[in-house]
């Protein structure tokens, strides 16, 4: 086997459907430690993670031989099939089709743990919708409104 040396940090953005705020404070650690044993099942390591009410962000560090695409498809049908199981809520629980993936440096992870954390204090201040865009916006990512979260489009 060959010897694979990589270090691959990735922030994953993603949105409950509509941007329904569906996860309440109280359930938001439990969704949390599901959300880390899947991405423990597909042996890539988790830094940080907050569940806001209407949308989650990620650090990861991901092994080469996974996409991210595979990732995120994992952790969004299997955290909603459990999200579901758990009954919480009156209406069927979904995560929003697509995300947002970006990567970082080593140097700069210290800081994105940081970002993650302090999601509650900053969400006072800004919206989702707007830390949305100016990470496309920051990463230079190209984007067509239409293909965006249906909430961008209001």
């Amino acid at each position: 086997m060959a010897n694979n040396y990589t270090q691959i940090y990735v922030q994953i953005v993603f949105a409950v459907k509509n941007r329904f705020c569906m996860i309440p404070e109280s359930f938001r650690v439990e969704i949390q430690k599901y959300i880390s044993g899947i991405i423990i099942q597909d042996k890539c390591k988790l830094y940080s993670i907050y569940c806001n009410q209407d949308h989650t962000h990620l650090l990861v560090g991901m092994r080469p031989s996974l996409s991210i695409s595979d990732l995120t498809r994992d952790i969004k049908s299997v955290s909603s099939k459990f999200i579901n199981e758990k009954a919480i809520f009156p209406n069927h629980f979904k995560w929003q089709d697509g995300f947002g993936a970006f990567t970082y440096s080593q140097s700069q992870i210290g800081n994105v743990i940081k970002y993650i954390e302090n999601q509650p204090n900053h969400h006072r201040k800004q919206s989702f919708k707007d830390e949305y865009l100016d990470f496309l916006n920051k990463f230079s990512v190209e984007y067509e409104k239409k293909y965006l979260f249906d909430w961008i489009l209001d």
